[in-house]
């Protein structure tokens, strides 16, 4: 074998230092079915509907093929597609929708093409990878501000110079991934609309879980007229896989001719079509499942907030991270892998995920979830803290 490359000693370095700081990443087992889920995005349960199930088999069984073959303004496109574009953008109460392949390549897709040169972008500092990378690929100007805080961002709108014609755009989640918490969305449109601003929303975590149908958190604010664009994705409450980005028919237009992460990959199967038609079906009526989904978040944060040793963030909704100060990224590994061992499947998330300093264990509950089932995670919990 001939001898390592400086690059491959380079990248064995790199992967060395993370190994040093407990930080590197490995692939995890598959999912072990025998441990209770604490641990997915299923927020729902949709991702194990029998109607899902039953969409996917026959869309496989009757379709004109199994594969996509290619690109939507290739082969790609279906009238399964646009049915369901249209059935998202009413659903939503939006103009039109555009489904990507996933959120990354809807976040990465939108902020990569609709800022352009001369535009300025807002994005707080919580925001996804997917959102600060497509940032990254655009000729825009960004900058960050201080997690949900309105007031930092009102400064730095306040001095800003803008030449002619430039457009500004704020970037949020509504529901953060890592924190749980939500963004003040109110008080950002009333800002955005104040400063001739466009706001972005990503909706990843709130589809499904918020407003009257599950459209959402900007839905149940009502504050859709105030929104430029919401980013959708399907593999979380919605069960499946996939993304749109929701707003005007003129917006789609530009997505479809500019966002190179539409142009260039593989459209999304017609079975994946078939099971968020079928899931878009169930949303309205999952009344229950979103009142008890709450109802256990409630519980499980204040069973957790009285575990000695941990703080849980009093803001924290279905997503709730466990953070243990005085633990490293190995120690925090070591007490997720004895909370498996002990029958729970919770995940623990460190830097570079997260900043330093706040590596944590990341539990999230489901409207499967029981209040038994959290009373013995949090009992696991505090003894692998013992």
């Amino acid at each position: 074998m001939p001898p390592a490359s400086a690059l491959l000693q380079r990248l064995a370095q790199h992967l060395q230092q993370r190994e040093a700081e407990g930080t590197r990443r490995r692939l995890p087992p598959p999912p072990n079915a025998a441990r209770v889920d604490f641990a997915s995005n299923d927020y729902l349960g949709l991702a194990r509907a029998p109607a899902l199930r039953t969409a996917v088999q026959q869309a496989a069984a009757t379709g004109p093929q199994v594969g996509s073959t290619g690109a939507r303004l290739l082969t790609g496109n279906s009238a399964a597609a646009e049915a369901l574009e249209a059935q998202l953008a009413a659903f939503h109460g939006a103009e039109a929708a555009l489904l990507f392949t996933s959120g990354y390549a809807a976040n990465h897709g939108f902020f990569a093409a609709a800022p352009r040169r001369a535009d300025v972008i807002f994005y707080d500092e919580a925001s996804h990878a997917s959102v600060k990378d497509g940032i990254r690929s655009s000729f825009a100007t960004a900058y960050s501000f201080r997690h949900n805080d309105v007031a930092d961002l009102q400064r730095r709108l306040a001095r800003l110079q803008l030449p002619a014609g430039a457009a500004v755009f704020v970037a949020v989640e509504a529901v953060y991934s890592m924190g749980g918490d939500q963004a003040p969305l109110r008080a950002l449109a009333e800002l955005c609309q104040a400063h001739g601003a466009h706001l972005i929303v990503d909706e990843a975590h709130s589809v499904g879980v918020y407003g009257p149908r599950g459209e959402g958190l900007v839905t149940e604010l009502g504050l859709d007229a105030q929104v430029l664009a919401r980013v959708v994705t399907f593999g979380k409450a919605v069960g499946s896989h996939g993304a749109a980005v929701l707003g005007p028919a003129l917006l789609r237009d530009y997505l479809l001719n500019f966002s190179r992460p539409f142009i260039y990959t593989t459209a999304l199967p017609e079975y994946s079509v078939a099971s968020l038609r079928a899931a878009y079906e169930l949303l309205p009526n999952l009344h229950e499942a979103r009142r008890r989904l709450f109802e256990l978040s409630a519980y499980l944060l204040g069973q957790l907030g009285a575990v000695p040793g941990v703080q849980v963030p009093a803001d924290s909704h279905v997503i709730h991270p466990v953070q243990l100060p005085t633990h490293t990224p190995q120690q925090v590994r070591a007490v997720a892998a004895a909370v498996q061992a002990a029958g729970f499947d919770v995940r623990a998330i460190v830097p570079p995920t997260v900043p330093a300093g706040q590596q944590c264990l990341r539990v999230i509950v489901h409207s499967f979830n029981t209040e038994s089932e959290i009373d013995d995670l949090v009992s696991a919990l505090r003894q692998a803290l013992a």
